[in-house]
């Protein structure tokens, strides 16, 4: 085992971020009988596969409803944090399609489960936003730059929240990229570790001497085309839905857009920053980004999705019941990362800075 201290500070991280703790689902039977007690709903729960949470759908007679069950070593500050920022946007940009938090019979945004070892989970209750997610659709860079567009808008509402738990450590905030390189060695193949260190190596030379100086605030974190319910069918109202809150953090604002950024590359393989560029154009049209920030963006979104790729399989192997899950999601992860480094990143960065809404 690797136990240098930029291996130590890994795992510390890991740990914070709730990632090295075993599952323990939630009992179905006790989530049931709390939504009876404490807000009046029955019906029937279908579990979902999620991160780490446990997630069911609730299908009632009147409508159906999501609930989240905390992990058990999740903080109910960070918790609070999540559900705060939902309900700040509510209050701040209420035509936003941000899925809404249910109150309680009590008022209250949340119940506490206590578990028979005397810790705490917290259960929440959501409108269902229904429909297809971005993920399941192939967008064309119109709907992308839409996609895009929501993200700035939100962005743009979150500018002035705060909470005392914003300041939390995540191992998937970007920001902490260039501290994670002892996850390479999880890695089997050569080639992949080889992609690896491009990356982290671009990261150290673009981004890390910059990362005091960009601008910051509480950002969605995770505005993945998992997270996105969209409507192919319109154009003008394509976003329906934007949910899962869970990555919330305060960190670079570049690294929101980078997130969807790096989900999109290599969808196009013959131009592998194609979408990814698209979606920015639209972001942009809501939230400027400074000129000496914008060249940091690529490089930003090849890290998010290397590290998307170091931390699968080694996830997979700790929580074989969200194994197919976690692979779910980063399938083709080397293959787009391969893709992209092929491109010159300057002349990705130049196309960024002459592409407008809606264009290739």
């Amino acid at each position: 085992m690797n136990t240098s201290p930029a291996a130590q500070h890994a795992l510390r991280l890991l740990e914070e971020s709730g990632l090295t703790s075993s599952h323990e689902p939630v009992d179905v039977a006790l989530v049931s009988i709390l939504l009876a007690e404490h807000y009046r709903l029955d019906g029937t729960l279908d579990r979902l596969a999620t991160e780490k949470d446990d997630t069911f759908r609730l299908r009632t007679d009147a409508g159906d409803h999501l609930v989240k069950v905390s992990p058990p070593d999740e903080a109910e500050a960070v918790v609070d944090l999540q559900t705060a920022a939902m309900r700040f946007l509510e209050r701040a940009a209420p035509q936003l399609p941000v899925q809404r938090v249910r109150p309680s019979l009590d008022g209250d945004d949340s119940v506490t489960v206590r578990l028979r070892d005397g810790r705490r989970r917290i259960l929440r209750v959501f409108d269902f936003v229904s429909g297809p997610v971005l993920a399941q659709i192939s967008p064309d860079t119109k709907q992308l730059a839409r996609a895009g567009e929501m993200l700035g808008r939100i962005d743009v509402a979150l500018k002035e929240f705060t909470h005392p738990a914003d300041g939390r450590a995540l191992v998937w905030d970007i920001r902490h990229f260039h501290q994670l390189t002892s996850l390479v060695q999880y890695t089997t193949d050569p080639e992949h570790r080889r992609l690896a260190r491009e990356v982290f190596w671009n990261f150290d030379e673009a981004v890390v001497p910059k990362l005091s100086d960009l601008e910051t605030q509480v950002i969605h974190g995770d505005f993945s085309p998992h997270n996105v319910v969209v409507d192919p069918h319109s154009d003008e109202h394509f976003v329906t839905g934007v949910i899962d809150f869970g990555d919330t953090v305060r960190s670079a604002v570049i690294f929101d857009p980078a997130v969807p950024m790096a989900n999109l590359l290599g969808r196009t393989p013959e131009q592998p920053w194609r979408d990814a560029c698209a979606f920015l154009a639209g972001y942009r049209t809501q939230r400027p980004i400074r000129d000496a920030e914008l060249p940091l963006l690529p490089v930003a979104a090849l890290a998010r999705l290397t590290l998307r790729a170091l931390l699968t399989n080694w996830r997979a192997e700790r929580a074989p019941d969200r194994r197919e899950y976690l692979l779910s999601h980063a399938r083709d992860d080397w293959t787009n990362i391969e893709r992209a480094l092929a491109v010159s990143l300057n002349d990705v960065v130049a196309h960024l800075r002459e592409s407008r809404y809606g264009q290739a």
